[in-house]
């Protein structure tokens, strides 16, 4: 199945800040570390920079379908570094593969929502338990970097399914 990169978020490691929302990039380059730029607290100090958490992967349709209920969820809000698009979320699991020209992902683990949503003006604390429910199981996917390289908003994608 062949997907699109839609949008590319990074955050860099910004004393005082907490690390969302994310911010777009046109290009970047992934190594087995993640995303050039993007710093990734609970990753580096709860998981001690766990590979298989190297790259956040979500589709616009999780956002569209959020945006719906009432959520104005942009890409990048939620932690995510790629956001996709033709493609239904419901569909990837854990072991499948995206390829991005030379760039090779395999998907390791699910999710699960944040609860530092600070960040997000649309949260605030009277909504956060309520959000955080409702990204159950649809938060996005992390993936382990099988090959590096460099990637740009607009590449085309392909979904490797391994079932």
């Amino acid at each position: 199945m062949t997907t699109t990169i839609f949008k590319i978020n990074v955050k860099p490691d910004t004393p005082g800040e907490v690390g969302l929302p994310k911010i777009p990039v046109e290009k970047v380059m992934i190594s087995k570390w993640g995303l050039d730029g993007d710093y990734n607290r609970f990753r580096k100090q709860k998981k001690k920079n766990d590979a298989d958490m190297a790259v956040m992967i979500l589709s616009i349709d999780v956002l569209d379908a959020l945006n719906n209920e009432g959520w104005p969820v942009k890409p990048g809000d939620l932690g995510e570094n790629l956001t996709l698009s033709n493609i239904d979320y419901s569909i990837i699991k854990i072991g499948d593969r995206i390829n991005i020209g030379d760039v090779s992902l395999e998907i390791s683990l699910i999710c699960d929502p944040c609860t530092n949503l600070n960040n997000l003006p649309y949260v605030g604390k009277e909504k956060s338990t309520s959000f955080i429910k409702t990204l159950m199981k649809r938060r996005g996917w992390y993936a382990r970097v099988l090959k590096s390289g460099e990637i740009s908003v607009g590449d085309s994608a392909t979904l490797i399914q391994t079932r």
